[in-house]
C-alpha cells in the first residue's frame, strides 16, 4: 500500500469538496476507507469499540484539515497517517492500554481491553493486505500490543501495510533510521511472541476456514451441547492456552484441568447445562457462539462466544468472550 500512481479520481474529489466545503461530497469519499481503516485501529488499539471511535475521530481530523490535503500522497496513505496518530494520542493518554513490557514489574501476558473483531465488518475487497488473516487473528494483535506504542505503529505500517521507511518517518515525525531501528526491535518481539506462527505477514494466504476447523467447531458445539465433558476433553490438546475475557490471565492448562475447571466454576451443572450453539467467526477464525436457557427463561441468550485456534484436529487456544451487550458481534441475543 504505497504511493507509487498518479492522484487519482478520490483525491481530485476530495480536493474540490475541501475547497467547496461540501461536507456530504466528503463524507461520501472518505466512507469507502471506514473499513480498512477500522481495520487499522483495531490493530493499534486490540478494541473493537475503540477501533471504531478513533475511526471516527480519524474522519473528523481529515474534515478539520481538508485544506492541507494536495493530492501529493494518496488520500488512503494520508488518511491512514491521521488514524495512526489519533491512535497514538489515544494510547497516550491511556496506560491502561498497554501492557506492561515483559521483564519489568508487574508484567503480564494478557491483553484485557482485547475484543473480537466481526468478520462481517471485515473490508470486502480481498486485494488489501488488511484483510490477510494472520494479521487479524487474536494471537496476533494481542503480540502487537507488547509493542510500545510508536514501535506498535512503525511495525503495523512498515510490515503488514507495506509502506516504505520514508512513508514511515513522514507519517509518524521520525527520521528514516528510528524507523528501520523500531522496526527491527519490534520484529525481535513479535518473534518471541509468535514462535510458532507463520511470520510471512504480507503473502498472500487463505482467508477461508479449512475443512479441518470446520469439523473440530462442529464436534465442539455437539459435545457442547450434550454436555459431552469426555468429548470437549478428546478436543482439547494438553497444554491448552486458555483465557476468559475480560478476566486477567492466560492459562496454559492440559485438557482435563480445562474441563474441570469449567464444571468447577459451575458451568455444565444445573441452570447451567441446557445449551444451543451456533459455529461463526471472527478475526477470520473459528468460533462458537454459546446460548443459555435457565430453568426460569423460555428463550436460550448469548451467553459467550469462544474463539478456537485448532492445529492438526486439535484446540490448541480458546479464548472466551463475554458477549452479551455487544451488538456489534451481529449475533442474535436469543435463539
Amino acid at each position: 500500500m504505497t504511493d507509487a500512481r498518479l492522484p487519482g479520481d478520490d483525491e481530485a474529489a476530495f480536493i474540490a469538496a475541501a475547497r467547496s466545503h461540501d461536507a456530504a461530497q466528503f463524507a461520501l469519499i472518505t466512507e469507502r476507507y471506514r473499513r480498512e481503516l477500522q481495520v487499522h485501529c483495531y490493530r493499534m488499539l486490540a478494541n473493537y469499540e475503540d477501533a471504531q471511535d478513533m475511526t471516527q475521530e480519524t474522519f473528523l481530523r481529515a474534515w478539520n484539515k481538508r485544506e492541507s490535503f494536495k493530492g501529493h500522497a494518496a488520500l488512503r496513505t494520508w488518511l491512514y497517517r491521521i488514524a495512526t496518530n489519533a491512535c497514538l494520542d489515544f494510547l497516550g493518554k491511556r496506560n491502561d492500554r498497554t501492557p506492561v513490557p515483559a521483564g519489568l514489574p508487574s508484567a503480564g501476558s494478557e491483553v484485557h481491553y482485547l475484543q473480537p473483531y466481526p468478520d462481517r465488518m471485515l473490508p470486502a475487497d480481498p486485494q488489501e493486505s488488511v484483510v490477510t488473516r494472520e494479521t487479524i487473528e487474536l494471537a496476533f494483535i494481542v503480540a502487537v500490543q507488547h509493542l510500545p506504542p510508536r514501535q506498535r505503529a512503525v511495525f503495523i505500517v512498515r510490515d503488514v501495510l507495506g509502506w516504505p521507511a520514508s512513508n514511515a518517518a513522514d507519517a509518524l515525525d521520525l527520521t528514516v533510521a528510528s524507523v528501520t531501528s523500531a522496526l527491527q526491535r519490534a520484529r525481535v518481539t513479535m518473534r518471541e511472541q509468535l514462535p510458532d506462527r507463520r511470520l510471512d505477514w504480507r503473502s498472500p494466504a487463505s482467508h477461508e476456514l479449512s475443512d479441518d476447523e470446520r469439523g473440530v467447531v462442529k464436534s465442539y458445539i455437539d459435545a457442547h451441547e450434550r454436555n459431552d465433558l469426555d468429548g470437549l476433553m478428546a478436543l482439547l490438546r494438553d497444554d491448552l492456552r486458555f483465557v476468559m475475557l475480560p478476566d486477567p490471565g492466560a492459562l496454559i492448562v492440559t485438557a482435563e484441568e480445562a474441563v474441570d475447571g469449567w464444571v468447577s466454576s459451575g458451568l455444565f451443572q444445573r441452570g447451567y447445562d441446557d445449551w444451543r450453539c451456533t459455529a461463526t467467526t471472527v478475526n477470520r477464525m473459528p468460533a462458537a457462539a454459546l446460548y443459555l436457557r435457565t430453568p426460569d427463561d423460555p428463550a436460550y441468550r448469548l451467553f459467550t462466544i469462544a474463539v478456537l485456534h485448532i492445529v492438526d484436529g486439535k484446540i490448541t487456544e480458546l479464548t472466551g468472550f463475554d458477549a452479551t451487550d455487544k451488538p456489534w458481534l451481529g449475533l442474535p441475543a436469543t435463539l
